[in-house]
């Protein structure tokens, strides 16, 4: 045997939603894309700002070629670090400087250098609280760690801090947390990031080491109705931050995010050499040049929200006059919506009968549940609307 099984395992069987968006895809090509309903994959479908493409053809004609497409330093271009940097203070208050950042290829990468600076193999745990993207179980793997999950909170999906308590030991590590929440929307209160804080605090003391949150955030710039989302190192010091400019910028495809080691964080020197160390042991020094350039010259800016919070309204009043149940999406561009029957897995087949794709909760550790990733033409929200009403009836 020439592989790593556990690898092999890996590449051999799919994501479930990759695996569905092949489907949709491979259907489409049969009866049409326009008579498949695809909601399985938090693709982005509104433009990038228009600063973006501006913003990377002012570099391509004013920038030495050696420049734009050279290495950077391993953590990332100065220049672009110490923009995202005030960018952030004028936004949240905050103080950080470029040697707080480490740029890196999207939130999976920042989230696996994350792991892979706090962890320590065979010996400590990380715990994700459900529902949760699912490849979280496949880095904490990957680092070596122990993956744990707080059950979810279906009625509020919020964090059940009793569970969580109960779970916190000797070897916790770090607690991953992502709001707003793929797949709910949910976007956690200030009350709860409050709670969450005294309790990481009271346990970090009991076992005499500090346990991480590690705070993926994404969708940190997707809320409706005015709600904030809170910054979470102004809550909690021992904070990691793993962001990714995919959904804000529309720009899943350019792989590109960042690191954030607050200079409050206990140890900070050394937690932000691991960082880098991390880094140079997965291979992800120096993400691509341009895009780092990029985002350094347009970080805050978003793609038009206001698109998502339509497709939302429309989505969400469907299904709610149809008579399907789910939780308010706040943020995100993801509705969660109650199986109609036991059988999370059996709902699914049959809603693919309808050319409706629907990911399965089980993924991220929530059964009886289905994500619908709504990033996607409005006009085809209207027209799925009454096959959504089909696949109703057809419990009756």
């Amino acid at each position: 045997m020439i592989v790593s099984e556990r690898m092999y395992g890996l590449g051999s069987a799919r994501s479930a939603i990759r695996e569905l968006f092949e489907y949709g895809k491979k259907r489409a090509a049969e009866v049409g894309a326009e008579n498949i309903y695809d909601y399985s994959i938090g693709n982005p479908a509104v433009p990038s700002p228009d600063s973006v493409n501006e913003t990377i053809v002012e570099l391509l004609r004013t920038e030495p070629s050696v420049q734009v497409h050279g290495y950077t330093s391993a953590q990332g271009d100065a220049d672009a670090r110490q923009a995202i940097a005030e960018d952030l203070n004028r936004r949240f208050g905050t103080h950080f400087h470029k040697d707080n950042f480490y740029i890196t290829c999207g939130a999976a990468a920042a989230l696996t250098i994350s792991l892979g600076a706090l962890v320590v193999p065979e010996c400590d745990e990380v715990i994700a609280i459900a529902p949760f993207f699912a490849e979280y179980a496949v880095f904490a793997g990957n680092a070596g760690a122990k993956f744990l999950m707080v059950p979810p909170d279906t009625k509020n999906f919020q964090i059940d801090m009793e569970a969580l308590a109960d779970m916190i030991g000797p070897k916790t590590r770090a607690v991953m947390i992502n709001s707003p929440n793929n797949p709910t929307g949910a976007v956690y209160s200030e009350e709860t990031i409050k709670r969450l804080a005294a309790l990481l605090t009271e346990k970090s003391r009991e076992f005499g080491h500090a346990i991480v949150i590690l705070s993926d955030e994404p969708y940190r710039e997707l809320v409706y109705d005015g709600l904030k989302v809170p910054f979470i190192t102004k809550y909690y010091p021992n904070t990691i931050v793993c962001y990714s400019y995919s959904k804000s910028l529309s720009l899943p495809g350019e792989r590109i995010g960042y690191v954030l080691v607050p200079d409050e964080m206990e140890d900070h020197d050394r937690v932000y050499a691991a960082v880098c160390g991390a880094g140079r042991s997965l291979g992800f020094v120096c993400a691509p040049s341009l895009m780092q350039k990029v985002v350094g010259k347009v970080t805050g800016q978003t793609s038009d929200i206001s698109w998502y919070d339509n497709n939302r309204r429309i989505l969400a009043s469907g299904l709610k006059e149809i008579g399907y149940e789910f939780g308010e999406p706040q943020g995100a561009f993801y509705l969660f919506l109650k199986a109609l029957e036991d059988d999370t897995e059996a709902f699914c087949e049959r809603a693919k009968s309808f050319d409706l794709l629907l990911v399965s909760g089980v993924s991220f550790g929530c059964p009886g549940w289905v994500r619908l990733a709504y990033c996607v033409p409005t006009e085809m929200i209207k027209k799925s609307l009454p096959v959504f009403k089909k696949l109703y009836d057809s419990y009756k």
